[in-house]
């Protein structure tokens, strides 16, 4: 029986993780799409990404699957996305499952408490 480490563990290995300021060094650039996959409570409480995508980690195969009706067309398959939520471990099961949908570019942010720390654009 799998635990939650041996999940998270598994999407670690596969998501890679980026730097919080590497992160912000692409915020802006041309063919970055930021997720953040918190739930709207909490970003409303904190804020989030300026710019970022608002899709809950329990909504993301929805809005990344072009053959459905929630399908967000900013989650294109070629884009580099960029996932982040509370302290990484969300955007890490996350990105395992858009790597698992076939998306190229997904990389892990980590927590937005950090981003914000260091300088990164928020918004509320």
């Amino acid at each position: 029986m799998k635990s939650a480490q041996d999940y998270l563990a598994e999407a670690n290995a596969i998501v890679p993780k980026i730097e919080t300021q590497a992160g912000i060094a692409k915020h802006g650039q041309s063919g970055v799409v930021f997720v953040d996959v918190r739930d709207s409570a909490a970003i409303q409480e904190s804020g989030t990404i300026a710019g970022a995508l608002r899709i809950p980690r329990g909504f993301i195969e929805f809005a990344a699957d072009q053959a459905t009706q929630f399908h967000n067309p900013q989650m294109d398959k070629d884009a580099e996305i960029i996932l982040v939520c509370g302290a990484g471990g969300q955007a890490a099961l996350a990105g395992r499952t858009l790597v698992e949908m076939g998306f190229k570019h997904v990389s892990n942010v980590g927590g937005f408490g950090a981003w914000k720390d260091e300088g990164g654009p928020f918004e509320a």
